[in-house]
């Protein structure tokens, strides 16, 4: 008895810390431990700490319709479990706070997928469903996501506004000048005044977009599932089009300073220009790429796997 009681403490430390190999091997090797409350709460455990790797088991697990269908004395169930906060160390592993919100919807999404029906509006012994406890328990969580993506918003807002502005008065202001009779750009045949143009028309407009998307999150009345999908796609749509707006602006200074520079003695001033041009894009990449990057992992990735293998 002593002994079991040792594997269950085992299997519920290897479910905390993601070992999926000594679950696997234990129940191998002592099969009778599957038909113990034991696997109820090395799952839980697994829930508990938003172990991916140990809580996929469940798809494979030949006793799992029992499993997910047992009620606790409590009336609880994993979507219960499922419905409170990870553990702070759990959620400081996540790169910000409004993909923290995220993460944590996808867990309870995913056991809820798993629930019978009839499971899925159980209330627990103080009337509560398990959406409900979410919403509890995770208020301080979405206050934080909210805060965060309205600063981050705000803030490119304003980069993308100033680049509408830049790029606004470029279109107007012809590198070159116009002929004072047709009206056109006297440099409009050099290959370098079209690449001026285009980039000016791309950056004017993606910095318009980003904008738009930004402000779309600023005004957004904010709610649980929002964050599942809505905030984090506009994110990624304003953080890609300001990046777009970013290089073509730079684009467009390098070529104009071509233009200007290309037949006279300034012509060695190119090289630098360039090497300087590219530090605003090397910054903001350096800044907001792993945040653009994290995001698009956290919202088109699935950490879950439901492909497993029957087992014991």
């Amino acid at each position: 008895m002593k002994e079991i009681d040792g594997i269950d403490k085992a299997l519920c430390v290897a479910a905390r810390e993601g070992n999926v190999e000594f679950v696997l091997q234990v129940s191998k090797e002592i099969p009778e431990i599957l038909l113990r409350p034991l696997m109820r709460s090395c799952f839980s455990t697994a829930l508990h700490y938003r172990q991916a790797r140990v809580f996929n088991l469940i798809h494979g697990f030949r006793f799992k319709h029992d499993l997910v269908s047992r009620l606790e004395y409590n009336r609880s169930t994993l979507m219960d479990s499922a419905a409170h906060t990870a553990p702070d160390h759990v959620l400081n592993r996540i790169y910000a706070p409004v993909l923290e919100m995220q993460r944590e919807l996808q867990w309870f999404k995913e056991v809820e997928s798993l629930m019978p029906p009839s499971i899925r509006g159980v209330r627990d012994r103080h009337g509560l469903s398990a959406m409900e406890i979410f919403r509890q328990s995770h208020r301080g969580v979405l206050e934080q996501g909210e805060k965060w993506i309205k600063d981050a918003a705000s803030s490119c807002s304003v980069v993308g506004t100033l680049i509408v502005t830049i790029t606004f008065a470029a279109a107007f202001t012809i590198p070159g000048g116009n002929d004072q009779n047709l009206g056109y750009p006297l440099l409009i045949k050099q290959p370098f005044f079209k690449v001026f143009i285009f980039s000016t028309i791309i950056s004017f407009l993606s910095s318009s977009t980003s904008v738009l998307l930004f402000l779309a999150i600023l005004t957004s009345q904010y709610s649980e599932e929002k964050f599942l999908k809505s905030v984090p796609t506009k994110l990624i749509s304003g953080l890609s089009f300001l990046f777009i707006s970013i290089v073509s602006m730079i684009t467009a200074f390098l070529s104009t300073t071509y233009l200007m520079l290309n037949h006279t003695n300034y012509s060695w001033g190119l090289l630098p220009v360039m090497i300087l041009a590219s530090v605003p894009i090397f910054l903001f990449v350096l800044s907001h790429f792993p945040l653009l990057l994290h995001t698009c992992v956290s919202t088109y990735g699935n950490p879950f796997d439901r492909n497993v293998k029957p087992w014991p």
